[in-house]
């Protein structure tokens, strides 16, 4: 008896309509050339983990393979470990966060925990407030389950309550369609701002006044340089989404983080794990429960944020002395980035294939807007990964890019090509 089989070749007709409006991340798509070795790269958000100390992650990993029960090797309960989980409320208690291990559900990274929150709350067209510019990779989780992302700008004291309380005041109070807000609070990925505690104040009034959640991320929060610790907005209100990760201040390769989060919200988001992996690596959270038990992982934070301050400290010190006066850029506290924003006229997605030729990559800014909607003339600067020499050398090449540009505009101007100061110089 001969089963027939039929072969369906994929086409667009096939695929699911949300899928065809996702974007690639911008930084996956530059992961290639930010590894050819005459390339300094100022894309990716990678912490230095050369920086980890070899007997640590030894005796994490071997305390992990030799218990006689072998734990780590079999499946766990969907929220994770509840060892793994008292580790992350030890963890937030140093910050001011309590919680309780049953408050806490562990995931892939923080970034599976964005795509969980959106698939357990968000429907088409639904409201998602955000800073503008954004994480990329919450534009992606987010924009898979196609609702209505509107972007607040930021200054330097984080986004601006007069013009989120703008928006809310179009959106209306209680309004069902507007779900939550999220925010970066400490160094901004990509901005490198902070929100300033009386900012987090009224946005804890406003989240109560119009009837939406807060989704707080803080990847970067123990990554400070200057100044004084920010109380999260978790331990202002405990209704607040917090989403933590162990990638910065460990090791990323393990894809650990954690939601903390209200018992209706947990309730849901624990249902939509099930679906989506059942459980996350008992291997890997029995290395994390060690590691953070175990080894001085203060003193390895330490050696991290002295480390990170001097790369920051290049980079600033180098956008000052190559940099044309028409740029401008944030100055981080701490974290992993630069925000820099170039003349109206530049469109920094074209600007990127000459700095590859002259060997340094950046991230176009409008890959942290919504359907490309913002970020044209602006790029995100990554220090946390090049030494200071290269750091210094990269911001140099990335100049002379600049300025080419702005002289062959000049030029344009000189010669009438262009009718307005508005148009974009384009190759």
């Amino acid at each position: 008896m001969t089963t027939a089989h039929l072969i369906f070749d994929t086409t667009e007709d096939k695929i699911a309509t949300r899928v065809k409006k996702m974007r690639s991340s911008a930084v996956r798509d530059l992961f290639a050339a930010a590894t050819r070795a005459d390339v300094i790269s100022l894309s990716g958000g990678m912490p230095d983990v050369s920086l980890l100390p070899k007997s640590s992650i030894e005796l994490a990993v071997r305390a992990a393979c030799n218990d006689d029960r072998a734990v780590a090797l079999q499946y766990g309960g969907t929220d994770g470990r509840k060892e793994t989980r008292q580790v992350f409320c030890d963890m937030m208690r140093d910050i001011g966060i309590r919680v309780k291990p049953e408050q806490i559900l562990i995931t892939s990274g923080a970034q599976e925990a964005l795509d969980l929150l959106a698939k357990a709350f968000i429907d088409p067209d639904d409201i998602i407030l955000a800073e503008g510019p954004t994480y990329l990779g919450a534009l992606q989780a987010f924009s898979a389950y196609e609702p209505d992302i509107r972007c607040i700008p930021f200054d330097e004291d984080g986004m601006r309550m007069d013009l989120l309380e703008q928006e809310l005041q179009k959106i209306g109070k209680n309004n069902p369609r507007l779900k939550f807000l999220y925010t970066i609070p400490n160094f901004q990925n990509p901005g490198g701002v902070t929100l300033s505690h009386e900012r987090r104040q009224r946005l804890i009034e406003l989240a109560h006044e119009y009837g939406f959640m807060v989704v707080e991320d803080d990847p970067y929060g123990r990554l400070r340089y200057d100044g004084g610790h920010m109380v999260p907005l978790k331990a202002m209100d405990d209704q607040v989404i917090y989403l933590g990760t162990i990638s910065k201040v460990f090791a990323p390769g393990l894809r650990t983080g954690w939601i903390a989060a209200p018992a209706d919200v947990f309730k849901r988001v624990n249902l939509v794990k099930q679906g989506t992996d059942l459980c996350g690596s008992s291997f890997d959270q029995v290395v994390v429960e060690h590691y953070f038990t175990d080894t001085p992982w203060q003193k390895t934070l330490q050696k991290f944020v002295e480390t990170y301050r001097v790369r920051r400290d290049a980079m600033l010190s180098a956008l000052e002395e190559y940099f044309p006066p028409e740029a401008s850029w944030t100055h981080p506290e701490g974290g992993f980035f630069v925000w820099v924003t170039l003349p109206d006229y530049f469109d920094t997605g074209q600007l990127l294939n000459e700095a590859l030729e002259a060997g340094v990559t950046f991230v176009p800014g409008d890959s942290f807007y919504p359907a490309a909607s913002g970020g044209k003339s602006s790029m995100r600067i990554n220090f946390s990964y090049e030494s200071p020499e290269n750091i210094r050398e990269a911001i140099r090449r990335l100049a002379d890019v600049i300025q080419d540009r702005m002289e062959l505009y000049r030029a344009f101007i000189a010669a009438g090509a262009l009718s307005s100061g508005d148009e974009r110089v384009t190759e």
